[in-house]
């Protein structure tokens, strides 16, 4: 998994008012969660602010990163964990990361690649992913950048699901029975059929 370098300045003040004057000023507000707990057993978070545009790289990209994150020169690893956006203007209004270690399991989502021609294809029909991403439960340090999915022997109106598939040293945490990829028949490839009966 490729690393980002983020700088974030800690901050003292919350809530909406102060959380909007941090925007005005291009920046974005964040938390970061770790090891640390409330007496009721919580997790405690810790709140800084980064400039949006240091964010863009991590925010606006297809790829998965872990974050060397430097709060006032505090510096530790983490995880993008949660983002939220404006619903109209689309602007980025918070993030939260997560702390990570080189041993402690973590759950991401990993972004799937489709390898090879597949039969179904050959024969006339299109080959569809239903999903972009799969979940994942590893330490980070064992997460890759991409899954490879084998696609060559998929059939036509045949499909792949999470739980036909397993990938060295990771968990999957998304749902067996969620279809990964399919081959959809097309009108040429339903003509073809009809016409070999």
């Amino acid at each position: 998994m490729k690393s980002i370098d983020i700088k974030g300045t800690a901050r003292t003040a919350t809530g909406k008012k102060a959380a909007k004057k941090i925007r005005l000023a291009g920046a974005v507000p964040c938390n970061l969660y770790g090891e640390k707990k409330d007496e009721k057993g919580l997790p405690v978070a810790q709140s800084f602010t980064v400039e949006a545009a240091e964010l863009r790289n991590l925010v606006y990209t297809p790829h998965i990163y872990s974050v060397n994150l430097n709060i006032d020169g505090k510096e530790c690893k983490a995880i993008m964990k949660e983002l939220q956006f404006h619903p109209v203007t689309d602007q980025l209004l918070h993030v939260d990361f997560y702390e990570i270690t080189e041993t402690k399991p973590i759950v991401m989502e990993v972004p799937i690649k489709l390898n090879g021609l597949a039969e179904g294809v050959k024969a006339g029909g299109k080959l569809a992913a239903s999903i972009r991403k799969i979940k994942v439960l590893a330490p980070y340090t064992a997460i890759p950048e991409h899954l490879d999915i084998d696609v060559t022997k998929l059939g036509l109106g045949k499909t792949i699901k999470v739980g036909e598939l397993s990938f060295e040293g990771l968990e999957l945490v998304t749902s067996p029975s969620v279809v990964v990829c399919q081959v959809k028949m097309t009108r040429s490839a339903k003509s073809a059929a009809s016409k070999a009966q």
